[in-house]
């Protein structure tokens, strides 16, 4: 039976991208603390961290672990993998080129590299934040699908929504969608938005949001009425699919070695029914400031990676067979799934992608 996510496991989902900054006043770093500098230059003497533990760190190109500078650069760049193999589907041209796709979060600026002249539209549902600023969320999850280092689908289009997350009100999500349901019916049937990342859980058992819920469950059947798949962090049938999954020996590319859940778990989790994602030891694009471009390495990320994850492999296989119907590309990605030692489904795009090809070619 499918296990439902408890109210302290959901929240650990949407907050821990946002790790509390480590105390360094008198003792060493525990691995998968949080070592990024913000606004200021943090620097880790030798006695303050431990060298083999640096992949385990969250940190940024404002940290600098001193004596293994170089170590923390390479972790840093190795980090920009999606893993799985997808950089060789992208030196077949398996880009998502051609095919638009929406994510709704936190606000952010449009200049990355990593991302820039990819955002088609930008639709602010009310963030009320400074223009020339940024969220850490943002930057972070647009990266994971279309960044040119960093993405799983370089080539997408993105129509991106900015929604005030923390005020915990589920109606700028269904704003948000009500748009980009009316972007939709001004394209052309071959230009359609295909689906929306949502690395959130704006309703449903556990959810932080406490306002206007219900507006948010309607907002979603409008957009499948419209053809849009959503992907959220929820639990349900249709929009909470996606899980969180890790290389255990931090081999990115070796399917064999994935888990379901984090790193810090004691035991690997086990959901029925879901797709597990990369989520952990993953490097990602960071802006606070515009035009001060950066990266962000996690060495534990929470769920709101693998949303935009999984979304940027879907949009691979709809470069290949545009016709795929919602239900049919999620049959295609479970089916597909490389099914680990326990009975965990791992995404597994490359299987993914030949079986879309062998469906055409037959």
């Amino acid at each position: 039976m499918r296990r439902k996510l408890t109210l302290v496991f959901l929240t650990f989902l949407l907050v821990s991208c946002s790790h509390t900054s480590a105390d360094l006043s008198s003792n060493k770093l525990n691995p998968y603390e949080d070592v990024r500098g913000i606004f200021e230059l943090k620097t880790l003497n030798e006695n303050q961290y431990n060298a083999k533990d640096i992949f385990t760190y969250s940190f940024n190109k404002n940290t600098t672990f001193k004596g293994n500078e170089l170590y923390a650069e390479q972790i840093m760049e190795n980090g920009k993998n999606p893993g799985l193999d997808i950089k060789k589907l992208h030196d077949q041209n398996i880009t998502g080129e051609g095919v638009n796709v929406a994510i709704i979060d936190q606000n952010m600026l449009l200049d990355h590299p990593e991302f820039k002249d990819k955002i088609v539209k930008y639709y602010d549902t009310g963030c009320n934040t400074k223009k020339d600023e940024s969220s850490m969320h943002g930057p972070a999850v647009t990266s994971v699908l279309v960044g040119d280092s960093t993405g799983v689908a370089p080539n997408a289009n993105v129509y991106y929504v900015a929604v005030p997350s923390w005020k915990l009100d589920s109606k700028y999500y269904a704003d948000g969608i009500d748009w980009i349901i009316e972007q939709n019916q001004s394209l052309d049937k071959n230009q359609k938005i295909r689906v929306i990342s949502i690395s959130g859980a704006p309703s449903g058992d556990g959810s932080p949001f406490k306002e206007n819920q219900e507006l948010y469950n309607k907002a979603v059947q409008r957009a499948n009425d419209e053809g849009i798949m959503i992907l959220d962090c929820r639990s349900n049938e249709t929009t909470g699919i996606i899980g969180p999954a890790y290389s255990s020996s931090n081999s990115p590319d070796d399917i064999s070695s994935y888990k379901a859940g984090f790193p810090t778990d004691e035991q690997e989790i086990y959901w029925d029914n879901f797709i597990f994602t990369p989520c952990s030891y993953r490097t990602l694009a960071e802006e606070y400031k515009e035009g001060v471009h950066s990266f962000q390495y996690y060495g534990q990320g929470g769920l709101s990676w693998g949303i935009p994850y999984a979304a940027g492999v879907l949009a691979l296989g709809w470069q290949i067979n545009p016709e795929l119907s919602n239900e049919e590309i999620i049959e295609t990605l479970k089916e597909t799934s490389y099914i680990n030692d326990i009975g965990n489904r791992i995404i597994y795009p490359e299987a993914f992608i030949n079986s879309i090809k062998n469906s055409i070619n037959n």
